[in-house]
């Protein structure tokens, strides 16, 4: 398979890949190579990441809760059962709100370029894009018919569709809202440039529920490519571009942290979705294999199936018809996935992919030091296991 993008060419793919034999529910799932040839500096990476989503969750959260609050009742108390801050009947919880990670880029992006006072400024953008992945998240759920996500039943199966999709069209206008009432003087250009991504993310999300209407042989990696870069990449890009914009950067600084943002985002999405097939089911809240019970075209899965191998064939035979409880094995669909070479080829190019996103981000931040904030939540989404 031929892969473009980015301005440059590179032939990989799945074909003769090594096998390796494993089960639905390892621990190998986060594993790429490391992206950047550091192992010496991935703890304290992980450990400078994780600090970064802690200060992010914390200024961040509260602008969350003030805006869900000015929502109708019925809309506000499924946001907060979404965001895990109430429990169906509407009493408190302590629950998960997710990991924070694209305002955890925004006020990140806008601190390597502006400082301490850039980042304090982009708070509100921040929570404008966080309400946004979560308007994205509402709506997947239905659409997708996942009944979990953060360990606990999704916000549809609770209080039904109806409820779900309005409440996320209801998120979606608080977080334009926020950017709109924004005094800084970038917030014009940042409620425009959201605008624009979410136009991209409901393209993406089209085309993705449009590619699992169609035969496994009808699906090519590079349109999966470019869905995934719309669905996934688009977002972390805008925020990264946000925080940018917010600090005052230069346009051609601005694009350099969109373009980083986008491949971050497609490793993200690759390590997303090798999880999706081996992810441990104890730390995902997902049941194992679930998305090749649903047939799900993913990047590991459409890789495996256009590699030409004896075990593509397999597999598409497998995806030619519904899943079968009875009748299919989850964990030989996710072996002839796996010998295919789609597990090997999706973890080799999310390395790629960030090896990518580096290239992007030190023409914005030339300085090793100022850039080590957004690269070490870059690294920490490609090696994470839930």
């Amino acid at each position: 398979m031929t892969e473009t993008g980015c301005g440059t060419t590179a032939t990989r793919g799945p074909t003769g890949a090594p096998e390796r034999h494993g089960t639905i529910g390892t621990q190998r799932a986060g594993e790429p190579p490391t992206p950047a040839g550091r192992p010496d500096t991935a703890e304290s990476e992980g450990q400078e990441a994780a600090a970064l989503l802690r200060e992010s969750r914390a200024s961040v959260d509260p602008e969350l809760r003030s805006a869900i609050a000015t929502l109708p009742p019925t809309m506000s108390r499924v946001a907060l059962y979404h965001f895990g801050w109430q429990h169906a009947d509407g009493t408190p919880a302590e629950g998960n709100a997710g990991k924070a990670i694209r305002p955890a880029l925004v006020l990140t992006a806008a601190a390597a370029l502006g400082g301490a006072a850039a980042r304090q400024s982009a708070v509100r953008a921040a929570a404008a894009v966080e309400l946004i992945h979560n308007f994205t998240l509402l709506h997947d759920d239905v659409m997708d018919r996942d009944t979990t996500r953060r360990h606990r039943p999704t916000a549809w199966t609770v209080f039904g569709d109806a409820d779900a999709i309005l409440t996320g069209d209801a998120v979606q206008a608080l977080g334009m809202r926020l950017l709109a009432t924004d005094p800084h003087p970038a917030s014009a250009a940042a409620a425009v440039r959201l605008a624009d991504c979410v136009m991209e993310l409901c393209e993406g999300q089209h085309t993705d529920t449009a590619m699992e209407r169609r035969a496994p042989h009808e699906v090519t990696l590079d349109e999966t490519l470019a869905m995934a870069e719309a669905k996934t990449g688009a977002l972390l890009g805008c925020a990264c571009a946000l925080g940018g914009l917010y600090a005052g950067a230069a346009e051609e600084d601005v694009e350099a942290l969109d373009a980083f943002g986008r491949q971050a985002g497609l490793a993200f999405q690759l390590i997303d979705d090798v999880i999706g097939i081996w992810g441990d089911p104890r730390h995902t809240g997902k049941p194992a294999g679930a998305d090749l019970a649903v047939r799900k075209k993913s990047l590991p899965v459409v890789a495996a199936l256009t590699s030409g191998t004896p075990a593509a064939a397999e597999l598409a035979a497998l995806y030619a018809a519904p899943y079968d409880e009875e009748k299919e094995d989850l964990e030989r669909t996710a072996l002839a996935v796996e010998r295919a070479g789609g597990r090997d080829w999706a973890q080799a190019q999310a390395a790629d992919r960030m090896a990518r996103a580096m290239q992007e981000l030190a023409r914005a931040v030339p300085d090793p030091e100022a850039a080590g904030g957004l690269l070490a939540l870059a690294e920490f989404v490609t090696r994470r296991t839930t």
